[in-house]
């Protein structure tokens, strides 16, 4: 059946017309986004939600979508969206982070260049029949000192701009690396050195605990008395009203707004102060790239659900299509040997473990991760996937530690996951042959070969005399057929294991039989899903 995605908010046409051509029963409704109360009552129906701004995904809103699997917010913030819930509900959360750079990139230039020569004030006055060209004196940008705050995405491109016209720039980011500084030509410097040589400053980091109010008064005071301000990114980077402050003491010669700590602003203490310049969030408003982002989560969101990539995700790792087409058995390992692991564990986990071996190191690591993880977690909790998984993890404490080595053994690639109790350590090693099935390869040190099936046994004892026979004649005599048998040993006489693929779960009274003959350490029923 057709994957459903609901559209509650304004795309193009253009953009739903994607989800159609891609096979998807969508559903494009915008009203729905502004109804609180019809969306509850849908969601349950659909598999993805595309969004704007209007729709809030809350946590009451995920509580109803039983079906849900991924949101796809077209544009950047995604405030309307209550990540948290949604990751604990398995639901992946993408946005479009690039597709309105450009725009806002061009709109912190624009609103540099309104303030530095007062061009909206300019405009005014002329309109109104006055002539006042004694009153506008502006500033030139060339050969000024830019400051830019944040050299991502957006703010590397404005730094390429303001290259352009002529302007030095400095650029605040602990992420900006020395040789990409190089490359966008600027001066990487910390903040404090920033604010104090910079004749204009542009703000492009999200809004975090690290990073709000990052012009508080306080740094206000530190920048160069002159400065203007420009914010195209996001409310509560500034506070507002040390900076009204500053512009009317004389220290600030002004600003340029876009964005606002409360939105929609109907007022701000920078109102109506001369050399300030402020316009209703229109950073991304642009045709391009409003076209640009429905286009865009529209091919996120088809991808996703129809070939299980993901980009642009909040909440996940990302997995292109061509790693998902190829990491596909390797997934389903990583969920096996989580799943043996989980199935196994009777008390708490403090530790799981993961190795990877060869070929497979050089894949996604985090994607694997989660699947592991996420295969440990669903002996305890159904309703975990890859999504959830990590944050179950975190909540209960357990640690996730990764190991890569190079080959080291008869396979190309294996993985390794070994989960750890108060107790003890358990562990297990698979691969995937060339016919891409997933095969346990070792467990408790022993060696085996195991296909994986659906319903397998799983037992311990000493290598003695008459085990297969035990296996094969009580499971016989109770009704259960044998797909496949593995056996493993230490040694002769030691520590032996086995492994059986049955046609069918094990009943009760199969599994108390062979429990009754004293032969085995334990006696495990495992279920795997295979799909």
């Amino acid at each position: 059946m057709a994957p459903k995605v609901l559209v509650s908010d304004k795309l193009s046409e253009t953009a739903v017309q994607i989800f159609r051509d891609r096979g998807i029963d969508v559903t494009f409704d915008p009203s729905i986004g502004k109804d609180k109360d019809k969306l509850l009552e849908v969601i349950g129906q659909y598999d993805g939600l595309a969004i704007r701004s209007a729709t809030k995904v809350t946590e009451k809103v995920l509580a109803e979508a039983t079906n849900l699997k991924v949101i796809g917010r077209a544009g950047i913030g995604v405030d309307n969206v209550d990540i948290p819930a949604a990751s604990k509900k398995g639901v992946i959360v993408m946005n479009t982070p690039f597709g309105n750079s450009v725009t806002t990139a061009e709109h912190a230039i624009s609103l540099m260049m309104a303030v530095a020569r007062q061009i909206p004030e300019a405009n005014e006055s002329t309109h109104a029949g006055k002539w006042e060209k004694s009153r506008f004196m502006g500033v030139e940008l060339t050969a000024k000192t830019l400051g830019v705050i944040g050299a991502g995405n957006i703010g590397g491109i404005v730094c390429d701009r303001a290259r352009g016209l002529k302007m030095k720039v400095v650029a605040f980011d602990p992420f900006l690396s020395e040789e990409r500084a190089a490359k966008l030509g600027v001066t990487k410097v910390e903040l404090d050195e920033l604010l104090a040589k910079a004749d204009f400053i542009t703000l492009h980091v999200p809004l975090t605990d690290k990073t709000r109010n990052i012009l508080s008064a306080e740094n206000i005071a530190k920048t160069k008395k002159g400065v203007r301000i420009i914010n195209c990114a996001r409310g509560g980077l500034v506070d507002e009203a040390a900076l009204a402050e500053a512009i009317k003491s004389g220290h600030v010669a002004g600003a340029g707004f876009d964005v606002f700590e409360v939105e929609p602003a109907t007022e701000s203490p920078l109102f109506n102060l001369p050399g300030v310049v402020v316009t209703p969030h229109l950073g991304a408003s642009t045709t391009e790239a409003q076209e640009n982002v429905a286009l865009q989560v529209a091919e996120q969101m088809s991808d996703y659900l129809l070939t299980g990539a993901v980009q642009n995700a909040l909440n996940m790792p990302s997995v292109t299509a061509e790693e998902a087409r190829v990491m596909g058995p390797w997934v389903k390992l990583a969920g096996h040997l989580g799943a043996f692991a989980g199935q196994l564990t009777d008390e708490p986990i403090k530790a799981i473990n993961i190795l990877y071996d060869g070929a497979v190191s050089e894949m996604n690591l985090d994607a694997l991760g989660c699947a592991a993880i996420a295969g440990v977690m669903k002996a305890t909790n159904p309703d975990v996937n890859m999504v959830s998984a990590p944050v179950l993890a975190k909540e209960r404490g357990v640690q996730i530690s990764t190991t890569t080595q190079d080959k080291s053994g008869a396979f190309d690639g294996y993985i390794k996951l070994t989960v750890v109790t108060d107790s003890r350590e358990r562990s297990i090693a698979g691969t995937v042959f060339s016919d891409g099935k997933p095969r346990f390869i070792q467990i408790k040190g022993i060696n085996i070969d195991a296909e994986v099936g659906e319903h397998m046994l799983y037992t311990t004892n000493k290598d003695v005399p008459g085990i297969i026979g035990t296996l094969g004649g009580t499971l016989g005599a109770n009704g259960v057929n044998i797909a496949n048998f593995t056996l493993g040993r230490k040694d002769a006489g030691g520590d032996a294991i086995a492994m059986l693929y049955l046609d069918a779960a094990p009943t009760d009274n199969a599994l108390e039989a062979l429990r009754g003959t004293g032969l085995f350490q334990q006696v495990r029923p495992l279920e795997f899903a295979l799909g």
